[in-house]
């Protein structure tokens, strides 16, 4: 690529790129420090990233991308809202709502403009975070059993929080009045005010010292420079039509079998992604807002063409994607969402997966865990604490890759987030872990083994605990690839009144003292025929427990040959 193609040179244009990831970068880190609740102090459920004057993205944090590839459109409703005449140095702008670029309730959007003097706008920095409530008919504000977006929340329209450096106290008591713990809730809001105060100020030092017309030019520089690269890459695959489908085990609500289809068209260095054979909105809280879905096949696509493209708006230039109105994908206010942006977004990047893989099958894993196994456990009313809410993801099974076996017990695709620490779990909440461990005999067998998935235990310490699971991947199992075997399925059970129940892997009851709670999450498909897989591997799984000779002679025939050999 030629230097003259850009405004700056080379080293010039590389020096304000990586300029702008810090800024984003160092937003991200002063959220996550500032912040009171576990959910983003310890899991790091939160994303930052700088938008040029346009709204267009920029940089972005390593943070989750889920809410990343979505933001773009939280931004464009702040600018649709307000316009540009309305928006003032010192304004912060909030929002949550799934139909105007949000992704679900629990995701409070702040974006802030940035001025150079008081008066040029030079961008756009905006931080999106999940708080462990906003209201709703549950606490945790994640409910399995919601038929209403009404029911999953509070809903905030675009609105200034800050203007002019002033905060709103009026409409922060109106928030707080209608959430459980708004002391955590508060201090969670001024953390992700105090981010996008440090992004302001981080960039202004950038125009500063490079000045306003060359900065304004770099941004469409970087946005350029991703596009070409990503239409490079685009070009390196077959022309062609590619199909693909799969499945939610259902929406919670007796709807089993939600199927999520796509095609996607490859011309040239362009795509077209078309996920017109996906059935229609369903009445449990599994779909997924648009943003949800656009964000899921942006991921797909950076994962298989090359992830060191600089994450911007240009790369998703050269990409259309269609998908029907009243869609599960597509859905219709009141539709309920809370899980569309967490189960059914991991759908999506399964079926992109398969699809592209008919393209270069070389670049795709096999399946991983599938989803991000949600739970929930609150209280609303009296006792001690008389409220609370704890909110996690548990990690799973990675898939299994071409050349490397899967990670065991991660966070996969569209979420990025940490654990909580027991730890912090039991000094929070009124609730014990009990266990915590990998699940053997979890990962699906293959030359390359799939990652294992998990098993957490929970204890209630209090009656009239409201809980909630919201999972998938309990029907339908994670995909071996190339001969590789499927990762187990998700199990769940609760124990009470010291008896073992299996429960659906979407539900919501409530839990006594000394109920137990057990998730127990999937793993990841294998890739490649398991009568490849080394020896020495098979014996290293037996050593470390992540296998059972049991399964390791039924799925493995060179290993029962050689151990009848040795025993013979």
């Amino acid at each position: 690529m030629k230097e003259t193609e850009f405004s700056v040179d080379s080293v010039t244009l590389e020096v304000l790129r990586n300029g702008f990831n810090m800024v984003a970068e160092e937003m991200s880190a002063n959220l996550v420090r500032t912040s009171y609740s576990p959910n983003i102090k310890e899991r790091k459920d939160s994303s930052c990233a700088l938008f040029d004057p346009d709204g267009a993205l920029v940089a972005q944090a390593e943070n989750i991308p889920v809410h990343l590839g979505a933001m773009p459109r939280a931004v464009k409703a702040v600018l649709g809202e307000f316009g540009l005449n309305r928006i003032r140095p010192g304004d912060a702008i909030m929002h949550n709502d799934p139909y105007k670029g949000g992704v679900h309730l629990p995701d409070i959007t702040l974006v802030s403009p940035v001025f150079v003097d008081e008066e040029e706008l030079v961008g756009f920095v905006a931080n999106r975070a999940h708080h462990a409530d906003v209201g709703g008919a549950y606490a945790g504000s994640v409910s399995a059993e919601s038929t209403s977006i009404f029911a999953e929340g509070l809903q905030i329209p675009p609105v200034k929080l800050v203007e002019q450096e002033d905060l709103d106290e009026d409409i922060l008591r109106f928030i707080l009045s209608n959430i459980r713990i708004p002391e955590e809730r508060e201090g969670d809001l001024r953390a992700q005010i105090a981010a996008n105060f440090t992004g302001k100020k981080r960039l202004r030092e950038i125009v500063n010292k490079h000045g306003f017309d060359k900065v304004l030019g770099v941004y469409e520089d970087v946005q350029r420079y991703s596009e070409k690269r990503m239409r490079k890459r685009i070009e390196d695959l077959p022309n062609g039509n590619y199909r693909a489908s799969d499945y939610l085990d259902d929406d919670g609500l007796g709807n089993e079998d939600l199927e999520i289809e796509v095609e996607v068209k490859v011309d040239r260095d362009r795509m077209a992604v078309d996920f017109s054979g996906t059935c229609d909105q369903v009445e449990g809280p599994v779909n997924a807002p648009l943003a949800v879905t656009e964000s899921a096949t942006y991921y797909s696509l950076r994962a298989v063409t090359d992830p060191s493209i600089p994450p911007n708006q240009g790369c998703y230039r050269p990409i259309q994607i269609t998908v029907p109105e009243k869609s599960m994908l597509n859905p219709s206010k009141p539709a309920p969402v809370v899980g569309g942006n967490l189960e059914t977004s991991q759908r999506i990047v399964d079926v992109m997966l398969s699809a592209l893989g008919e393209a270069d099958i070389s670049a795709i894993p096999a399946g991983s865990n599938g989803s991000m196994n949600n739970v929930t456990f609150g209280k609303s009313g009296e006792g001690s604490p008389a409220n609370y809410t704890f909110y996690e993801t548990i990690g799973g099974g990675a898939g299994a890759r071409p050349d490397k076996d899967g990670v065991d017990g991660i966070h996969c695709h569209m979420t990025n987030t940490r654990n909580t620490p027991v730890e912090v779990i039991e000094e929070t909440y009124p609730l014990r872990v009990e266990l915590y461990e990998l699940r053997r005999d979890s990962g699906g067998a293959g030359r390359y083994r799939g990652g294992l998935g998990l098993r957490r235990d929970i204890r209630v310490l209090e009656d009239g605990t409201e809980f909630s699971l919201l999972s998938d991947r309990r029907r339908h199992k994670p995909r071996g690839l190339d001969g590789g075997k499927p990762g187990k399925a998700g199990d769940d059970t609760i124990v009470e009144n010291k008896t073992e129940k299996s429960i659906p892997g979407k539900v919501a009851r409530k839990l006594n003292k000394g109920d137990v709670v057990s998730i127990r999450t999937p793993g990841g498909g294998g890739y490649g025929n398991p009568g490849d897989r080394d020896l020495k591997k098979i014996e290293r799984d037996l050593g470390e427990d992540r296998i059972s000779r049991s399964k390791a002679e039924k799925d493995y025939p060179q290993y029962r040959v050689n151990r009848t050999s040795r025993s013979g």
